[in-house]
Order: C-alpha cells, then sequence, then structure tokens
C-alpha cells in the first residue's frame, strides 16, 4: 500500500498542474478553460490521500526504531495535507477572479492583475515552499531510519537522503527569489522524483527486509 501511495503521489501531481493558471494570459484563459481548473484542483485533493498516507502507514514498521522520527513523519505528512487544501482554495479562488475579469472587460484591469497577481504568488509558494517542503521532511525522516535499519538498501536511503536536501535546497532557493519555476528548480527536484517512484516499486516487489522490520532497536 505504501509502494501504491508513493506512486499515486507522483501521478496525482503531475495531473495537479494547470497550464491555463500558469500561464501568461491566465486571467483571461482560466474562464474558458474552467474544467481544466476543476480537475486540476480534483487531482491536486488526491495528493493529500498520498501526502498524509504514507508516513501514516509507515509509522507502526518505522516507530519500532525511531519513534520520534516517525511520529515527525507523520506530523510533516499531515501539514502537507492542510497546505494542499489551502492551494486548492487559492486555485479555486483564481478561477473566480477569472470569471468576474472576463464579465466586466476592461474595466479596473489593473485591480484584477494585481488580486490575480497576488493569488498566483500565493498559490505558487503555498505549493512549491509549504507544501514541499513539509512532505520533503517527511520524506526525508523515513529515508533516515531506512539509512539507520537497513529496511531497504542504503544505496535507496541515501538517495533519498540527498534528494530530499536537494529539493528543500529548491524550495528555500525559490522562496528568496534566488530561483524560479524554472530548469533548476525542475533539475533539483528530478532525484526525489525518481527516487520516489524506484522506492515504491522495490517495496512492492520486494518489501522491507524481514529481518530487521520486526526487530526494535532504541
Amino acid at each position: 500500500m505504501t509502494g501504491v501511495l508513493l506512486i499515486a503521489g507522483l501521478i496525482t501531481g503531475i495531473c495537479s498542474v494547470v497550464p491555463v493558471v500558469d500561464g501568461a494570459d491566465y486571467l483571461v484563459m482560466a474562464s474558458p478553460n474552467e474544467n481544466q481548473v476543476l480537475i486540476g484542483a480534483f487531482f491536486q485533493l488526491l495528493m493529500i490521500v498520498a501526502y498524509v498516507g504514507i508516513p501514516i502507514l509507515l509509522y507502526p514498521i518505522l516507530s519500532k526504531h525511531n519513534k520520534g522520527f516517525a511520529l515527525g513523519s507523520v506530523a510533516f505528512g499531515i501539514i502537507a495535507g492542510v497546505f494542499i487544501i489551502l492551494g486548492v482554495i487559492i486555485l479555486l479562488l483564481l478561477l473566480t477572479v477569472s470569471h468576474e475579469f472576463v464579465k466586466v472587460g476592461t474595466l479596473h484591469v489593473s485591480y484584477f492583475q494585481t488580486l490575480g497577481g497576488l493569488l498566483r504568488e500565493g498559490r505558487d509558494l503555498v505549493n512549491h515552499v509549504a507544501t514541499t517542503l513539509a512532505f520533503v521532511l517527511a520524506m526525508f525522516l523515513f529515508n533516515y531510519i531506512f539509512y539507520q535499519t537497513k529496511l531497504v538498501p542504503r544505496w535507496l536511503s541515501v538517495w533519498g537522503l540527498i534528494g530530499s536536501t536537494l529539493s528543500i535546497l529548491a524550495s528555500l532557493l525559490f522562496m528568496i527569489r534566488f530561483i524560479g519555476l524554472d530548469t533548476t528548480y525542475m533539475v533539483l527536484n528530478i532525484p526525489i522524483a525518481f527516487q520516489q517512484l524506484v522506492l515504491a516499486v522495490y517495496i512492492i516487489i520486494r518489501g522491507f527486509n524481514p529481518t530487521i522490520q520486526d526487530s526494535v532497536t532504541n
């Protein structure tokens, strides 16, 4: 189930992308492409199941080895879920602003541009800083336990630790406006995305190390 949710998190994340909102003419394009926005919002909500469910499913196993870090990963997963909901709300508010902008035409253009810009900026910070940081911190904690215990091969957990660190760096650099949602941001997030996929396939096929899974360490 954990492996399935890891894959589901990647798929729903890709499907939650809304190009019409990310484009330059988002105030004009969002309204006539309402279905695209609503589908993106729907898949973004589905991400909650993965982001919250993964650390919860892992908790019974990981808490045997490091209860503090296991509990921390659950907490960060729940925080990520809350931020996802906030991101969906902002996305739907952007759709409402687009509807109103289309209705009024050229009247109060600067007002709608300012409001839309603030909402889109807020959505980017929620999605690419707050949500990403929370979930990646959860991944960092359970990958650290994997590294300590060898529940999965160490090369896989090391990959996860490095990938998580790079993803955290990407979010922080975006937050301080050193980078944008550009190639650099994507490159820094690629390692953790592929590690998430490989980890999912590994635990679906092989499972956790049975000699370690049932042991309890302090």
